[in-house]
């Protein structure tokens, strides 16, 4: 369900709006306002019913792919708001842009990053985080299974930090391949109100081998992979 338009895009409305369900899309990257979007059918992806492909589980364990997080947040929402093939234009404007860097810079948005041997940013992923749901807003891929390798790595780092849901917004093809479900508007509200009341813990994973750091550092794909099979 469209909501009225807006020229103005507070960060802290912005997340009264996630916790009511509510989220911001433009018509195109250069629109120069925003309109608000409740789904009458939502997107989740169940954490525990994840499905990593074969072929992708293949690929984190030969670790062509190391995954951080929150190492280059701006560069992540930039290539998700470039044009793409096949997607000449995003709902990601300047309104929400800045946005989402500020939400960053308070600790309530991260990035997921997939890069190659070589220091290439292969792909990635950003989202909102309150309480224990995590909001995916968007994904880009520059290298094969890039966007991939980062959607496993936000699912180790969320089931490992106790979130409880994982709202995708709506259910595409290709999200349906790796277990996202659509659900109603009633069902979504009692799971985000849970989700809501949960004290997760984004940064956990990071401190599995050493319970005194809090470092960011990153993740090989075969430890992903690893986690990905002990936590399901």
């Amino acid at each position: 369900m469209s909501q009225p338009r807006n020229r103005i895009l507070d960060p802290d409305m912005l997340l009264r709006a996630y916790a009511s369900g509510i989220f911001p899309m433009a018509e195109t990257a250069d629109s120069d306002d925003i309109f608000w979007v409740e789904p009458r059918r939502r997107g989740i992806l169940p954490l525990a019913d994840f499905h990593a492909p074969k072929s992708l589980l293949k690929t984190l364990r030969q670790s062509k792919f190391r995954i951080t997080h929150d190492q280059a947040f701006a560069g992540v929402v930039s290539a998700c708001a470039a044009p793409a093939p096949g997607r000449p234009q995003t709902w990601i404007n300047g309104l929400i842009h800045e946005a989402c860097l500020e939400l960053h810079r308070r600790g309530h948005a991260h990035s997921i990053e997939a890069w190659t041997a070589d220091g290439t940013l292969a792909g990635g992923l950003y989202g909102v985080r309150l309480g224990g749901a995590f909001f995916g807003e968007s994904m880009f891929t520059h290298v094969t299974d890039g966007a991939k390798a980062a959607l496993a790595g936000l699912i180790v780092r969320l089931r490992i930090g106790g979130f409880t849901l994982l709202d995708t917004q709506f259910l595409t093809d290709h999200l349906a391949r790796f277990g996202t479900q659509e659900i109603d508007r009633k069902a979504y509200k009692a799971l985000l109100a849970g989700a809501l009341s949960v004290t997760a813990d984004f940064g956990a994973v990071d401190r599995l081998s050493d319970p005194t750091t809090t470092v960011f550092g990153p993740l090989s794909g075969q430890r992903i992979a690893q986690l990905l099979t002990q936590t399901s």
